[in-house]
């Protein structure tokens, strides 16, 4: 089981909102902008914030430092890792597990991250078996995009998805985020697609409408 932080927003939480940091992070990265978040409409929520495993990485010379998978390059020609890929989302399926197990069904948790993050958010919540109550991807890309509709499970491709991203991101070009989005609606997912003027980064508009998302999926719960 992956190293957590964990919060709550009050006691014996109906809704649970887990958090994929991005490259080179790990789970404190999130936890400011989850304390900017007004989910009073909701109810008691917890949030999880997993600290990514410590790996070499490619790109960055074999340097190790936290990552969901290795990279190899920057665009869509490079090779994919997908066994790592592969690992983190068990990971993270094991952490779904535990929040249903503890009493919160799949249709109140959110599940999202930034940049790599974003990545095994849409690789493991388009996977699952259960619909999510969303898919949260801010600044990232679809992975494995052309084995995503074999294996989509009718459960994940009716999960809603919020997609954000910036338009001067030097780290994950806006034309892949835009061809994501366009491979998503075509597995018939229902997309919320915004985006900033920014780089690869987060933005208070971006948090606002975040938030009203979240009320709104975890409102129907």
């Amino acid at each position: 089981m992956l190293d957590i932080i964990e919060a709550e927003s009050g006691p014996d939480p109906t809704a649970t909102i887990l958090i994929l940091h991005g490259l080179g992070a790990d789970g404190n990265d999130f936890v400011p902008i989850a304390q900017e978040l007004q989910l009073e409409a909701v109810g008691p929520v917890r949030f999880i914030f997993p600290h990514a495993p410590v790996m070499p990485v490619t790109i960055n010379n074999g340097m190790r430092m936290r990552a969901w998978y290795d990279i190899l390059g920057f665009d869509d020609a490079s090779a994919q890792d997908e066994a790592g890929l592969r690992r983190s989302q068990q990971l993270v399926e094991a952490l779904l597990k535990r929040e249903k197990e503890r009493g919160v069904p799949a249709h109140r948790i959110v599940l999202g991250g930034f940049s790599q993050g974003c990545a095994i958010s849409l690789l493991t919540g388009l996977r699952h078996p259960e619909r999510l109550a969303g898919i949260m991807g801010l600044s990232g890309y679809l992975p494995l995009a052309d084995k995503t509709a074999a294996e989509a499970t009718a459960a994940g491709r009716q999960t809603p998805v919020f997609l954000a991203h910036g338009t001067h991101d030097e780290v994950v070009a806006l034309e892949r985020a835009e061809a994501s989005r366009d491979a998503l609606q075509a597995l018939g997912c229902e997309v919320e697609w915004h985006e900033y003027l920014m780089g690869h980064a987060v933005s208070p508009l971006e948090i606002e409408e975040m938030n009203a998302w979240l009320v709104r999926v975890l409102g129907q719960g």
